[in-house]
C-alpha cells in the first residue's frame, strides 16, 4: 500500500475533510526582531505599536500582558444566581436545582442596595442621630442602623448612648455587662486594646456593640461636652463606625458636644404635623449655629408610617427634600412598637428593606472627607477668641509711700474742710 506523501517544505496539515486548510506564509510570521521587515515595509528595532489582541495587551517592549485574560469572569463558567426566598426558591429546592428561575427583582434591588452599604470607608465615621421630640423612634433608628452596618459590613460598629438622662439604647440588645460610660471614662487609662474595651460593651448577634449610659438614680450631675469628647476619642481607636444616640435637648452640653464631633447626621421624625414642625425648627437652629454642612448632607427618617395615616406624608417629604440630602420612609412594624430587644430578622420584609436603604444613604457619604475635624478646630478658635486678654506687664501704683509722707498739716485742713 502506497503511503501518502506531501510536497517538500509544505507545512503539515490535517486531512482535507471538505474544508480547505489555511496555511500561513512563513514570511508573514517572521519575528520583528533583529531588523525584520514589517508589513508596512519599515524596519523595527524591537518595538511594535501598542495593540490589543483578544484581550491580551502587548506593550511597547513587545512583552505580553496576560493579566486581563485570567480574570474570574473570563475563565470560570458563570452559574445562574440561586433565588434566596419566595416561590422561586421553593421550585429550585423541589427540583434539586434543575429549574432555576433566578432571583426576583426585589432580590436584585436588595443586592444593589447592599453594595452601596458596603461603600469603602475613610477612617472612622461618627454618625449622630437626633430629634427634639421624644417618642419618634430615634433610639430604634440608631440600633437598627447599627444592626445593618454590622451585618453587611466587616467593620467594627458601636452605638453610644449619648442621652445624659438615662437613655434606653442599652436595653435594645441583650446586656452582657452592667458597666457604663462612666466606668469606661474612669478607667480609660487602662483601656489600650480592643479586648479590654469589650469589657464595657454588649454585643448583639449581628456584631453590633452598645455602650450604655448611666441610669443610676443616685447620680445628680449629668455628663457634658467634655466627657463625651473624651469618650468619642477613645472609641474611635477601636471602632470604624460610631453611632451616637442623642437626647431630645439640643441645647444640652452633651448634645452640643456630640454634634461638634459628628461627621454625618440622621434626623428622625414621626409621620405627624407636630413632629415635622419640630424637626424643621431643629434644622433651622442647626443652620444658624454653624452646622449647615452637616444638615446639607443629612438623611431624614420618617419613622412608623402607616398606610391609613391621615397625614400627607408626601408633602412632608416635599418640604424636607429641599433641606437634606435623602429621605427614607420606615413603615410601621409591630416588632418595633414594644421598644424592647428586637432582631432584625424578625422585621417585615418592607421594614428590613427600608433600614437597608437608610444605611445605603448614610454610607454613600463615606467616600467624602470627615467634617468633624474642621468643625472642632473652628470651635477651638472661637473659644480662644473669647478668652480674656492677659497683659504681660500691668503698672502697679503703690500708695504706701505717699500715705507715709502725709503729716498732720496735710490731714488737719482736710478734716476742717469736711466739718464746715
Amino acid at each position: 500500500m502506497q503511503k501518502a506523501t506531501r510536497p517538500p517544505n509544505e507545512p503539515f496539515a490535517p486531512p482535507d475533510n471538505g474544508t480547505r486548510a489555511v496555511t500561513k506564509s512563513l514570511n508573514s510570521t517572521a519575528s520583528p526582531r533583529n531588523g525584520a521587515v514589517l508589513h508596512n515595509g519599515d524596519k523595527s528595532k524591537g518595538n511594535v505599536p501598542k495593540r490589543k489582541d483578544n484581550g491580551v495587551r502587548i506593550n511597547v517592549d513587545n512583552k505580553v500582558d496576560s493579566k486581563p485574560e485570567f480574570k474570574h469572569d473570563n475563565m470560570v463558567r458563570q452559574k445562574k444566581t440561586r433565588p434566596r426566598r419566595g416561590w422561586r426558591r421553593s421550585v429550585y429546592r423541589a427540583t434539586l436545582g434543575f429549574i432555576n428561575f433566578g432571583p426576583s427583582e426585589t432580590e436584585i434591588k436588595e443586592k444593589e442596595t447592599a453594595k452601596r452599604v458596603r461603600t469603602p470607608l475613610k477612617g472612622t465615621r461618627r454618625i449622630a442621630v437626633i430629634s427634639r421630640k421624644g417618642g419618634v423612634g430615634k433610639t430604634t433608628t440608631t440600633v437598627m442602623l447599627g444592626h445593618v452596618f454590622a451585618a453587611w459590613r466587616g467593620d467594627r460598629v458601636i452605638a453610644l448612648d449619648g442621652n445624659p438622662d438615662a437613655g434606653s439604647l442599652a436595653y435594645r440588645v441583650r446586656r452582657e455587662t452592667q458597666k457604663t460610660l462612666s466606668d469606661l471614662l474612669e478607667n480609660s487609662e487602662d483601656v489600650d486594646r480592643y479586648a479590654e474595651m469589650r469589657n464595657y460593651t454588649s454585643q448583639a448577634p449581628t456584631r453590633l456593640e452598645v455602650l450604655a449610659s448611666d441610669d443610676d438614680p443616685r447620680i445628680a450631675t449629668a455628663m457634658g461636652e467634655e466627657e463625651y469628647h473624651k469618650a468619642i476619642d477613645l472609641l474611635e481607636h477601636h471602632y470604624n463606625i460610631l453611632l451616637m444616640d442623642t437626647g431630645t435637648g439640643i441645647l444640652d452640653s452633651a448634645t452640643r458636644g456630640i454634634l461638634d464631633m459628628a461627621d454625618e447626621l440622621v434626623v428622625v421624625m414621626a409621620p405627624s404635623v407636630d413632629s415635622a414642625r419640630a424637626l424643621s425648627l431643629t434644622i433651622d437652629w442647626l443652620e444658624q449655629h454653624g452646622y449647615e454642612n452637616l444638615v446639607k448632607n443629612a438623611v431624614a427618617v420618617i419613622n412608623g408610617v402607616r398606610g391609613d395615616s391621615l397625614v400627607e406624608v408626601q408633602r412632608m417629604e416635599h418640604h424636607f427634600e429641599k433641606r437634606v440630602a435623602d429621605i427614607v420612609r420606615v413603615p410601621w412594624d409591630q416588632h418595633l412598637e414594644a421598644g424592647a430587644e428586637t432582631a432584625i430578622d424578625e422585621l417585615r420584609t418592607t421594614t428590613r428593606a427600608a433600614y437597608l436603604s437608610l444605611a445605603a444613604a448614610v454610607a454613600e457619604k463615606f467616600t467624602e472627607e470627615p467634617q468633624a475635624r474642621d468643625r472642632i478646630a473652628d470651635r477651638a478658635d472661637e473659644k480662644k477668641d473669647l478668652e480674656p486678654v492677659v497683659l504681660d506687664e500691668i503698672p502697679v501704683i503703690d500708695l504706701t509711700e505717699r500715705t507715709a509722707r502725709l503729716n498732720d498739716d496735710e490731714i488737719e485742713p482736710a478734716v476742717a474742710h469736711s466739718t464746715n
